[in-house]
């Protein structure tokens, strides 16, 4: 039986339908992704399937000892409860022993008790004890501190109510991960994590959690790892794919390309039956009255609606050959050095990628580059050229009482996009803005409209250098690619605090990282190229505190999730490498190979030679899977 099923599942928000007649089953250990645009239901359908929201109509079926838990996008924490205590509120037998053992534990320190009453006390002691063995004793309570260090709380006992947003989201993603459920339902986890926070979890997803996953997210990358399966939501319709992101998009490109085949093949029905019909033959046969209905059906089937999609522009201003210079930047901040001595030469059509850990100092350096910020030492120097253009982590320049119109055009008569200028309307029909949507007041809006609003507006104005601080927050993988496509044409410079690394692969030239003590080093390429230059850097340093050790055989243990679905697909490459090497043989083995194409032998029997290895290589890792797996 599966976790969750849902049949014919519909919600309404006013007039609009998120969902229509949805249907879709999660079965035991499934890792499904789901994407779809801002507004499209992921997180409604996220929420009915967990049992948070009802649906208006339809079935939701839960298996019955199945343990379902859900990650809003802004949990709502109590206060006086420590990160600690949210963490572990999702074992909630576990807890409950836990608090029984420390009650019956201060019972028997009481003096005042009777031999019997102690006796007593020490049997409910030893049950309370054995209770918590049963549900994953003691070491719960280091597993739980450990998951909450590596997503960077290390201060465990501190009130949730002090913390910010970001950490607040990070607790309550601790409380899922450590609770183990059937089905964790987790809404944009990635938000608000530092990229080597989202490679822990990227990792942990796939060694640790052995429940079912439903991951709401714009991490492309993470989708593709972690997801078997990718759902997406498109006008209340759920379509599915097998496979991560990569996979979706080409399942998806050719479902689009034989619907626009099917299209045109209804057009040209539709065109040849509609001249039939003019010449209005005299005799109406059986065959004429089909014929009619045939056209009248294939004229009532509604065309393949085309999906919008935001078309990012900017006012451009003219650049000089120097866009912006640091020389020897300091910038501290309460005592803590944050970037130390930075030299950096800027110029144009360069796009700069930042990371690093949160806190290091990424937002800080944006805000000094911009002129916030004065540098502690060192000077920062602006091309004579040179507009800059910030958009803020926090999106401060928008007013939420306004509306839409009011924080993107303000007194602008029009906007100025590269030759071109368009009207204001022109120009937020541009970012998915209708008549409605910009009468319609900012506080109102979802979190992914209200960064559009923020794009639009701070690209209204003419700019050749924009700042960016984690533009991706909020935005669907559509926005995102748009904004992509926007940077990769834009004709000046850009630097980028992000997380994202797919968004960091696609669009940087270089990055920058923030390593220790305020250090920042520049790598040239994208994030990939970074990682795979500092995994260069590290196998050239000396071993620090190498010991010789005979080698030992592997102890037994049990298989990760990962290693599982790598044991169990090998049969299958194995057989696909074996099939390759026959019919390299039989080319091999056919005179007029030699007879006619004497040119291809040589390669042929390469090719041959690298599969012989390759199946060898396959079959080793399958017995040292299978053989860890029986140990």
């Amino acid at each position: 039986m599966p976790i969750v099923t849902a049949t014919q599942v519909t919600r309404s928000f006013g007039p609009r339908r998120v969902l229509d007649a949805v249907s879709l089953s999660l079965r035991r250990g499934e890792r499904v992704g789901v994407v779809g645009a801002n507004g499209s239901g992921k997180s409604t359908l996220g929420r009915i399937l967990a049992g948070v929201d009802a649906a208006d109509s339809g079935e939701v079926t839960r298996r019955r000892d199945a343990k379902i838990l859900y990650l809003p996008q802004a949990p709502v924490l109590l206060a006086g409860q420590t990160a600690l205590d949210v963490a572990l509120s999702g074992l909630a037998e576990w807890c409950d022993a836990r608090r029984r053992h420390g009650s019956l534990s201060q019972q028997l320190e009481c003096s005042d008790l009777s031999s019997a009453e102690l006796e007593k006390v020490a049997h409910a002691q030893q049950e309370a004890a054995a209770a918590l063995e049963r549900l994953g004793g003691w070491n719960l309570l280091h597993r739980a501190e450990a998951i909450l260090s590596h997503l960077d709380l290390a201060e465990t006992h501190r009130d949730v109510a002090q913390m910010s947003g970001g950490e607040q989201r990070r607790v309550a993603l601790a409380r899922v991960l450590i609770a183990k459920p059937d089905l964790a339902v987790l809404d944009e986890p990635t938000n608000h994590l530092d990229i080597a926070t989202v490679a822990w979890l990227e990792e942990y997803l796939l060694d640790e959690h052995e429940g079912a996953l439903l991951l709401i997210t714009h991490d492309r990358y993470l989708l593709d790892r972690v997801a078997e399966r990718t759902i997406e939501l498109n006008r209340g319709v759920v379509s599915s794919y097998a496979g991560g992101y990569e996979e979706y998009l080409a399942a998806r490109a050719a479902r689009r390309a034989h619907e626009e085949r099917t299209e045109r093949n209804r057009q040209n029905f539709l065109r040849g039956e509609l001249e039939w019909l003019r010449r209005r033959p005299k005799a109406r046969t059986g065959k004429s009255k089909s014929r009619i209905q045939r056209a009248e059906a294939a004229a009532g089937q509604l065309r393949p609606g085309t999906d919008a999609v935001v078309e990012i522009a900017a006012a451009t201003a003219r650049s000089g050959k120097m866009i912006l210079e640091l020389r020897d930047v300091s910038v501290c901040w309460q005592g803590t050095t944050l970037v130390d001595a930075l030299t950096l030469h800027l110029t144009q059509g360069e796009r700069v990628g930042v990371v690093g850990p949160n806190g290091c100092g990424k937002t800080t350096l944006l805000r000094c580059l911009s002129g916030a910020v004065a540098p502690s030492a060192g000077e920062v120097v602006c091309g004579a050229n040179t507009r800059i253009a910030y958009l803020d982590q926090t999106r401060s320049r928008l007013d939420l009482d306004a509306t839409v119109f009011e924080n993107v055009i303000g007194d602008l008569a029009v906007v100025r996009v590269g030759a071109s200028e368009l009207t204001p309307r022109s120009y937020l029909e541009r970012f998915l803005f209708d008549d409605a949507a910009m009468r319609a007041r900012v506080g109102t809006l979802s979190g992914g409209e209200r960064a559009r609003v923020a794009l639009a507006a701070l690209l209204a104005e003419p700019a050749n250098l924009i700042l960016f601080d984690e533009p991706t927050n909020d935005l669907d993988i559509p926005t995102l690619a748009a904004l992509e496509a926007f940077l990769l044409e834009f004709g000046g410079t850009s630097i980028v605090v992000t997380h994202d690394r797919y968004f960091l692969d696609r669009v940087a030239t270089s990055i920058l990282a923030f390593t220790d003590a305020g250090r920042v080093e520049r790598f040239h390429g994208g994030y990939s190229d970074y990682l795979e230059r500092r995994q260069q850097r590290r196998e050239k340093a000396p071993p620090v505190g190498r010991t010789s050790a005979a080698p030992a055989q592997a102890a037994a243990r049990k298989l990760s999730y990962r290693e599982k679905r790598e044991r169990d697909a090998l049969p299958d490459q194995i057989e696909a490498v074996e099939k390759r090497i026959a019919a390299l043989a039989g080319q091999l083995a056919d005179p007029v190979l030699y007879a006619e194409r004497g040119s291809e032998v040589p390669g042929i029997v390469a090719a041959l030679d690298t599969a012989r290895a390759e199946v060898e290589q396959l079959m080793n890792r399958w017995e040292e899977l299978e053989s860890a797996a029986s140990a």
